[in-house]
């Protein structure tokens, strides 16, 4: 999709701020076996980067990973995004809620905002998704504050304000551990980078599930249990929470 950016390789530049992070860890690249790009776009150059890892030592070898792209778009894909090895499924995001394969790791850059139904989208991910797998999610927060005024702009067929803490709860519910979760975002920036891992939890029902259920399951981050516990609800300006580098980031001015 890359709607939010000038080009696919303006967007790929931005997904590179995140994927260089993961790279830095070389167990984990070398745990991963299967990766699903949820919103390849034309180019799947976020695809390509997956497909072409190698080992970061002296003699580098192929990490071998397989990855699938899922778009409506991949019949226009250009010839060098059609490597050897890399699948292609033509369908909706929403609907994608089972695949021949489950993966260990489920990337979707510059995609969610546009999802109609971001609970369901979330549930469905989480069925296609190995246990512990983990789940990265780039989205543009539209209520912004720059240069000491409010800056809400919403692009077409975005339909939600998406926030650290509306995402936290969507996450959660859906199945998804923010407990040991990594989370991103700066005050400068509309972009939240969210990290988190498939729980053993099912999705459950959004119209049943408070923020109590989800502290009692222990998919909530210790700063959001504090907040929970102080006010009845979490408030984004309590959240400490951590980043790939072991950073902890304040998010109470964003």
């Amino acid at each position: 999709m890359h709607k939010g950016f000038s080009s696919p390789q303006a967007s790929h530049e931005h997904s590179l701020q995140v994927l260089e992070s993961l790279y830095e860890h070389d167990d984990f690249m070398e745990s991963v076996g299967r990766v699903i790009d949820l919103g390849c776009g034309a180019d799947a150059l976020d695809l390509t980067w997956w497909a072409t890892r190698t080992t970061r030592d002296d003699n580098p070898r192929p990490l071998n990973i397989t990855c699938t792209g899922v778009d409506t778009v991949v019949d226009s894909l250009a010839p060098p995004a059609r490597r050897a090895g890399v699948h292609y499924i033509k369908q909706d995001l929403e609907t994608l809620n089972q695949t021949k394969h489950r993966y260990d790791l489920l990337w979707c850059h510059d995609t969610f905002q546009y999802m109609i139904n971001p609970l369901g989208c979330l549930s469905n991910w989480w069925n296609i998704a190995n246990p512990g797998a983990m789940l990265v999610l780039m989205v543009p927060q539209t209520t912004n504050i720059e240069f000491q005024r409010q800056a809400f702009d919403l692009p077409s067929h975005c339909y939600y304000n998406h926030t650290v803490v509306s995402l936290m709860y969507m996450l959660a519910t859906t199945g998804w551990d923010c407990s040991s979760g990594f989370f991103q975002k700066n005050p400068a920036d509309p972009w939240i980078n969210i990290i988190v891992y498939r729980s053993g939890h099912q999705p459950s029902d959004p119209k049943t599930t408070s923020w109590y259920h989800l502290a009692e399951r222990g998919m909530l981050p210790s700063s959001a249990v504090v907040s929970l516990d102080r006010y009845g609800y979490v408030r984004q300006r309590d959240l400490l929470l951590p980043w790939l580098d072991k950073s902890l980031a304040y998010f109470g001015d964003h």
